[in-house]
């Protein structure tokens, strides 16, 4: 009967979609940092005071398939009562506030089943509304304060029909990659910026990450973790070279010097940086090493795997930049928040790399190669909707448009 009533949803679904209509750092992690986009909300972001919506079974689990086919079953349903209610985006909303906009927000929130339909409709935002909003927000990886403003404006609006299409999209990205899952893996969900690492159907860990720009995206990855590099050197990407070494050179020659990068020709001799032409496109012919320590853009450690991009998980002297809303910020590799933790995770099984050992790594600044006695599995993915087994769904922003819909209605360009 479920599989008979999400075959008629996703017939239905380019009808819904034309329905629609068109919807103090390190100065290198400065460099590679991008303005924030119009996307601002699809992020998991740390907040201690988020309701708890988020259990221990893994994104990529047959549960969640399970779990999203009755979640596009709902929305299906509230498609077809008509979907919700715009929001206006006028003012910022919070306890206290009065007035239409907020007894829109009641009903919207209601239909999502975030506020108890018991509760009622009004026009006064209390504290169950608050409740309800911290909810939303943690569904849709939004920073939890029980405001609504910019970012969660944004998401209310996103109407119920692009949610329904998303839900379907993603149902179909879930079914192909839990299949024949290992027992121990590591998941990165490029949308949602964050890690689960997996034992027996079980997330052991969870860990914010930050991940590739819009115009650098993280592709997507299957592959196997086989080595960690403790206190690496950083060689600069030829992109990175092009893009913001060479103008970061031209602003303030001393640069590569002030922060330890050396440069190579092909024959391994190490050049001045008086020695090259920037105002050309010289630089990009030579080899620039950062130097391992505190400064350097891998941070402690590097997490190698085969990939044809060339990409890695890795730390980061940049430990603030994972408070941000908006972490879609790298050139396409994947850093991660408490990466000791993984890698002690990693590493367990490896003769000689107990909790001390990789402990003191981090302190003594030594250069070590760990090979992984048995190589770990690793998915990078795009999901951007999926749904738990107590029927939480959540929504992720389609950060590189590979959802192929547009979301009718984005954040305002006015801050409220």
């Amino acid at each position: 009967m479920i599989a008979a009533r999400i075959a008629i949803v996703s017939l239905a679904l380019p009808v819904i979609a034309a329905a629609t209509g068109a919807f103090a750092l390190d100065p290198i992690q400065q460099v590679l940092q991008s303005k924030q986009s119009e996307w601002s909300d699809g992020f998991d972001a740390a907040a201690s005071s988020a309701p708890a919506v988020r259990g221990d079974i893994p994104t990529l689990s047959p549960d969640i398939v399970g779990a999203a086919e009755h979640a596009i079953l709902q929305y299906s349903d509230i498609v077809a009562s008509g979907g919700w209610p715009l929001v206006p985006p006028e003012q910022k909303l919070k306890v206290g506030a009065r007035g239409p906009a907020v007894a829109a927000l009641r009903q919207r929130l209601i239909i999502s089943g975030d506020l108890d339909a018991s509760i009622g409709v009004s026009n006064a935002f209390d504290s169950y509304v608050e409740a309800a909003v911290k909810r939303f927000q943690t569904r849709h990886g939004i920073p939890v304060d029980g405001v609504v403003g910019n970012s969660t404006f944004a998401a209310l609006n996103v109407p119920a029909a692009v949610r329904l299409n998303q839900l379907a999209t993603n149902l179909t990205r879930l079914k192909m990659a839990t299949k024949n899952l290992p027992s121990r893996f590591i998941m990165v969900n490029i949308p949602a910026a964050q890690v689960e690492a997996v034992e027996n159907g079980v997330v052991s860990s969870r860990h914010t990450a930050i991940v590739g720009k819009v115009d650098r995206p993280s592709p997507i990855v299957n592959s196997k973790v086989t080595e960690i590099n403790f206190n690496p050197f950083w060689t600069v990407p030829a992109s990175i070279i092009r893009k913001d070494l060479i103008p970061q050179m031209q602003k303030n020659p001393n640069y590569v010097t002030d922060y330890k990068i050396r440069i190579y020709d092909k024959q391994g001799n190490e050049l001045q940086a008086s020695q090259i032409d920037w105002n050309s496109d010289e630089a990009t012919h030579y080899m620039f090493r950062q130097d391992p320590g505190d400064f350097n853009s891998m941070g402690n450690v590097k997490i190698n795997f085969p990939s044809p991009e060339g990409v890695y998980m890795h730390d980061t002297p940049g430990k603030l930049l994972f408070n941000n809303e908006f972490r879609f910020e790298s050139s396409g590799c994947v850093r991660i928040q408490g990466i000791r933790d993984l890698v002690k995770w990693i590493l367990r099984d490896t003769p000689d790399w107990d909790p001390a050992t990789i402990d003191q790594m981090f302190v003594n600044g030594e250069r070590v190669n760990a090979r992984v006695a048995t190589p770990v599995p690793l998915y990078w993915v795009y999901i951007t909707a999926w749904a738990n087994v107590d029927g939480v769904v959540h929504f992720r922003n389609d950060i590189y448009g590979l959802d192929g819909l547009e979301v009718a209605v984005q954040a305002s360009d006015t801050q409220l």
